[in-house]
């Protein structure tokens, strides 16, 4: 069972931006800026491009939705989208608010007090 699996299950907890049947979204403890979300299918599979077709794009749209309630919530020119799956063996799309190519440089993770990203997570959940 993967970290993301006990996160789905609140065994750990997290600051949970959206959920559905299928798919998850919270924000990144280390994140690169205010607002840094993560996006999961609830169905642990490690390797994103080993998702079924219709599983890869119901994650991009949730995704989607996900990102356009970032964009929304925190001021930003756009929301930059990565993957690289070798940290957790748990699909999982970076949304990051961005201003420039260098604001998705995973060597500049920041910490965040827990008080403001309750706060950062309220806001983009209430832009969904």
């Amino acid at each position: 069972m993967t970290i993301f699996t006990k996160i789905i299950l609140g065994e750990i907890p997290c600051y949970k931006i959206a959920e559905d049947e299928k798919y998850f979204a919270f924000l990144d403890i280390r994140p690169l800026s205010a607002g840094h979300t993560l996006v999961i299918p609830k169905k642990e599979t490690d390797y994103i491009f080993d998702l079924e077709d219709d599983e890869l794009q119901g994650l991009i749209v949730f995704a989607k939705k996900i990102a356009i309630a970032i964009k929304k919530a925190i001021p930003c020119e756009r929301i930059g989208i990565a993957v690289i799956g070798l940290e957790v063996p748990h699909t999982h799309i970076h949304l990051s608010p961005i201003n420039s190519v260098h604001d998705l440089d995973f060597r500049k993770a920041k910490e965040i007090p827990k008080e403001v990203m309750q706060e950062i997570a309220d806001k983009i959940k209430a832009q969904l």
